[in-house]
């Protein structure tokens, strides 16, 4: 699949080297395809944001919550397209990160009014960019919920997680994010203030 990764950092990285790796034709999509700290990356691959979308049939959206909404509209139409948001509505407070979103919508839900005309789908957003890069190492596949409305393409998205090693779990609809989420912000919170690190992840275990 032609996959064009809208952010370069831990988690657009991750996904892009993971799904390079399964030879899907990956572009990066970055402001400044030219800077330096961009020269892990295959350099072949970077482009900016619009020049990766152009062809591409899914667009990842790997941005911070904050850009996520300028980076679908610099875009153009996404009409026609798979979009996977794998961004969280994260916000600081006083006493550290917390879901901006929540109860009745959610940062899935905002994507897709963004990126009209798109299937957008929630996956990518449940566990850390270590573990996007490596499964090695764990017993059971850890699990990636997949929530999105186009059941036609949801196997698609699927896929992919398959793809990176993950056990593909179809949450339901878009309107799941509202629980996806949540779910992120409970490994983010495990993982920077529970003492567990970025070596875990959530799996689903089914009795015999």
């Amino acid at each position: 699949m032609r996959i064009a990764i809208i952010g370069a950092g831990n988690v657009g990285a991750a996904l892009g080297n993971g799904w390079l790796k399964r030879r899907h034709d990956v572009r990066f999509g970055v402001r400044a395809p030219a800077d330096p700290k961009y020269r892990d990356l295959p350099a072949n691959r970077l482009a900016t944001p619009a020049e990766a979308a152009a062809s591409a049939a899914a667009v990842v959206l790997a941005t911070p919550w904050p850009a996520t909404e300028a980076a679908i509209r610099d875009l153009g139409d996404l009409s026609g397209r798979i979009v996977i948001d794998c961004t969280n509505p994260l916000e600081m407070t006083a006493e550290g990160l917390r879901l901006a979103l929540g109860h009745d919508r959610s940062g899935g839900e905002l994507v897709a009014q963004w990126a009209k005309g798109a299937s957008v789908f929630k996956a990518f957003n449940t566990t850390g960019a270590a573990n996007m890069a490596d499964l090695s190492g764990y017993g059971t596949a850890p699990a990636m919920f997949v929530a999105g409305d186009d059941a036609d393409r949801k196997p698609s998205v699927m896929t992919l997680a398959r793809d990176l090693g993950f056990e593909p779990i179809d949450a339901g609809p878009l309107r799941i994010a509202r629980l996806l989420e949540p779910l992120a912000m409970l490994w983010v919170d495990q993982a920077l203030y529970r003492g567990a690190g970025p070596n875990f992840a959530f799996a689903v275990m089914r009795k015999s």
